[in-house]
């Protein structure tokens, strides 16, 4: 039995619960049944990862392998670098199972089962070939949860799925290339210097949210349905993350592109008025400190951007969730129409400024002992511009996420909102991750803390050995809150800060669109008038050969003066003469 269990990659129990979920009925009693599905598929998957990871003896399992056109595919590899993604993963599709038990929406239900099948599929893959395949049901099964947002939401998910078709493009190009140049298609270090190298980066960069390649967050998670975002924030950009340490660790450019992705958010998830927005935007910098630290490659680093994938993935999804929570009680989620709703939403705002606590570092939360461990890495490299910019970055983003939103959102002025609180399994859900969030800072023999170290890719000074909570750590991490802190209050005070309006924000992505319909709208203009002037000669060419013929043809033409039985006679001669032909050559 465990055999059989072991043949084949968890990712397909998820995918065959997803699409059993699409044939269950949408009936009260069917509805339960896709719930079921919906949290005990990833548990299950849980289960088995587990369980096939410590019953082997070996650093690292290799599975449910079969052959495709005489190339041997890999589709279950777990590691040290795989086995925590994967753990994360099933944790934040049973968390997001639970969050969306009181929705009744067969197509959610069955794309987030096939999306983070998908997931964990690419995860464990151990060949490129894989990878691409998972990779595409990454991208199609995502779409619908976007597409479940509403009407506008159509637009965006159809801009979201061409990024996406684009990055599997790249992908499928640069593994060709790669793999005819080096006759392997095994999912390894691949680096810019490989063939094929660059084209590979580039794709997991579109999923990554490298700069001027980011804007898909932004426009399409902001538009998804209330629990779509949720599960949205976990698998793609988190995956990408993945690909990225397993085929580019150490590739310095990364460090730097990492760095400005921490960066440049900051500023528009400032003035941005929709919340949810803002936490797109707050993501896309937390990305950044995971690029950074994998393009640094140093054990500590590759540790660093492994935990902070962890923590991460449960921080920033208790504060989609509770937006989420507000969306759905509220109606909006705009910081203009928003505040005051800690008297009605007195757990979900205290669960928001769990998660603000953690995505900001405070000691005794899970950014904490993540985010420490790639500014170390960071300053032992000697990057100390990159340090700067990381410092600013953790500044700003105690500034938008960690103050902005749950200020804004619960307290700020009163806008009169009285609401019922969030339903008991939205609560469950936040409760849940607001516990991990606590419990992963804790340090000690009991503590999560250590028990997230142990999983962590590397074994030698970046995990066990790190501690967090020296003197330095505290006391500089303390320091650089307070001046966020004091810097946010003192800009509110003074009528400096950025006021709270209905707006639209331009980002890089306006520069395409606007040269993309511009484009369409010279080409199409230009087509327009080409059609128009082949036409023209198209019907003068056809005018003087009908003219021509008449001219030649007709009782008063050339041909019937010497024929007076004109075109009749003319037309009897020829198909006289044909058959004549037919009959001799026959």
């Amino acid at each position: 039995m465990f055999e059989f269990l072991t043949s084949f990659s968890p990712a397909f129990i998820l995918i065959a619960a997803g699409v059993l979920a699409g044939f269950i009925p949408s009936s009260s009693i069917s509805s339960h049944l896709r719930k079921v599905l919906l949290v005990g598929a990833p548990a299950l998957a849980l289960v088995l990862i587990n369980t096939i990871y410590f019953s082997q003896n070996e650093s690292t399992y290799l599975g449910g392998s079969m052959s495709f056109a005489n190339i041997e595919l890999t589709t279950l590899r777990i590691d040290s670098l795989s086995i925590i993604w994967g753990y994360i993963f099933c944790v934040a599709g049973i968390l997001n199972g639970i969050f969306a038990l009181h929705e009744k929406c067969k197509i959610t239900d069955t794309s987030a089962l096939i999306y983070t099948g998908a997931g964990i599929g690419a995860v464990f893959a151990g060949d490129l070939i894989t990878l691409f395949i998972f990779w595409e049901i990454l991208a199609l099964s995502s779409v619908f949860i976007v597409w479940r947002g509403g009407p506008k939401s159509y637009p965006a998910g159809m801009r979201y799925l061409a990024m996406h078709i684009l990055s599997g493009v790249l992908l499928l190009a640069g593994l060709v290339i790669y793999g005819r140049a080096t006759g392997s298609y095994a999912f390894n270090n691949i680096g810019i210097d490989a063939p094929g190298g660059w084209l590979i980066l580039l794709a997991f960069g579109i999923k990554a949210g490298f700069p001027f390649l980011h804007n898909w967050m932004q426009d399409a998670y902001p538009r998804s349905s209330v629990t779509g975002t949720v599960i949205l924030s976990v698998f793609t950009t988190k995956l990408a993350i993945y690909t990225l340490a397993r085929g580019y660790a150490g590739t310095e450019i990364l460090i730097y592109i990492g760095a400005v992705m921490t960066v440049f958010p900051v500023f528009f998830a400032v003035l941005e008025n929709d919340l949810r927005k803002v936490l797109s935007y707050s993501l896309n910098n937390q990305l950044g400190y995971m690029v950074c630290g994998i393009g640094i490659g140093t054990q500590l680093a590759l540790n660093g951007a492994a935990a902070h994938m962890v923590v991460h993935i449960l921080y920033k999804s208790l504060l989609f969730m509770s937006m989420g929570a507000v969306l759905h009680r509220v109606g909006t989620i705009k910081a203009s129409e928003l505040g005051g709703l800690f008297r009605s939403m007195p757990y979900t705002a205290v669960f928001c400024i769990i998660g603000a606590a953690a995505i900001s570092a405070v000691p005794f939360f899970s950014g904490f002992v993540a985010k420490s461990m790639i500014l170390a890495a960071v300053f032992e490299g000697g990057y100390f511009v990159v340090f700067a910019m990381l410092l600013f970055a953790s500044a700003g983003v105690l500034e938008h996420s960690g103050i902005k939103v749950p200020y804004f959102t619960f307290f700020a002025h009163d806008s009169g909102k009285r609401v019922k609180e969030a339903p008991w399994n939205m609560l469950a859900a936040m409760g849940i991750t607001a516990f991990l969030c606590i419990y992963l800072a804790i340090p000690g023999p009991y503590g999560g803390m250590q028990y997230l170290y142990n999983l962590l890719p590397s074994e030698v000074a970046g995990a066990a050995k790190f501690n967090p909570y020296t003197a330095s750590h505290v006391i500089f991490q303390m320091q650089l809150i307070m001046a966020a802190m004091f810097a946010f209050a003192l800009l509110k005070r003074y009528g400096l800060y950025p006021a709270e309006r209905r707006a639209q924000i331009l980002d890089f992505d306006w520069t395409y669109r606007r040269l993309g319909l511009a484009l369409v709208k010279w080409v199409s203009a230009i087509w327009t008038r080409l059609g128009a002037f082949a036409t023209y000669k198209l019907k003068n060419f056809f005018s003087n050969i009908g003219r021509r013929m008449y001219q030649v043809f007709s009782p008063a033409g050339t041909f019937s003066q010497d024929a007076p039985s004109g075109i009749a006679a003319v037309m009897i001669s020829g198909m006289l003469v044909a058959v004549l032909l037919v009959v001799y050559f026959l």
